[in-house]
């Protein structure tokens, strides 16, 4: 009989141990530090540019395209519109006055159809379709801010009106949808010049969108640009212009 009481206690000193162990397992695990996932998503940069909202109006009709007038908008693909002096919503294609540039304001006067050549320089940009719509404007930093001017911006075809105005302008003033770009950037730009140390955003609005990359990794290639009929080629290496030729 001596031996049952030394086993009952035997079990029971084991069974207070296992609790022990079970207790102290549970107080670690929740006083323990609990290893911090890392966020996959934390060392992507985002460019502060994708996150600019552009409006986009989406016109279909020649009345959309009314609405306009009297508003002021700003050239966002420079190198691709020429323009040409308005003669009483008439246009001589044959003499552009010259072509439009990046962030260049236009205060719209006005809009007219009118019959385009079918092949040339004038359709390079805009079909000629059955006609062309032409945006009438001034240009208000011009030396002649009366002046007036016309520009195509789409065409009537096939029973319908196509318009390029949601690609080629800007509905906001572009120095303030980019107000955190520096001054000195800005007043490049607005010169149409390009420095080292430009992001390509800053270099296309300053030199236009005719152009030639030779990769599709924007900020890490090099691209040729066609300034005006003047060859600029510039390299990019983490979104920063490292190489401008001809050198500037």
């Amino acid at each position: 009989m001596e031996n049952g009481p030394k086993i009952g206690l035997a079990v029971t000193a084991i069974f207070v141990a296992a609790i022990g162990i079970r207790v102290g397992l549970i107080y670690r695990a929740n006083h323990e530090e609990v290893p911090v996932k890392k966020d996959p998503y934390a060392d992507i940069k985002v460019d502060p540019d994708d996150n600019v909202f552009l409006k986009k109006q989406r016109p279909d009709s020649l009345a959309d395209q009314r609405t306009l007038i009297g508003k002021t908008i700003w050239v966002s693909a420079g190198g691709q519109l020429d323009y040409y002096l308005d003669k009483g919503n008439h246009v001589d294609y044959a003499h552009p006055v010259g072509t439009l540039l990046g962030a260049t304001p236009l205060l719209i006067k006005g809009v007219f159809e009118q019959k385009a050549p079918a092949a040339g320089r004038a359709v390079f940009r805009i079909a000629p379709g059955v006609r062309q719509v032409l945006l009438a404007f001034t240009l208000p930093k011009s030396t002649d801010p009366t002046a007036l001017y016309a520009t195509p911006v789409g065409n009537y075809a096939d029973g319908a009106y196509n318009f390029v105005n949601d690609d080629v302008f800007f509905y906001d003033d572009p120095h303030q949808l980019y107000n955190y770009w520096p001054s000195a950037i800005w007043s490049d730009i607005d010169q149409h010049k390009v420095v080292l140390g430009m992001s390509e955003n800053q270099a296309m609005m300053s030199l236009g969108e005719v152009m030639k990359p030779d990769s599709d990794n924007m900020g890490d290639r090099t691209v040729v640009y066609d300034n005006l009929g003047q060859t600029v080629t510039i390299t990019y290496v983490k979104n920063k212009a490292v190489r401008i030729n001809p050198s500037k």
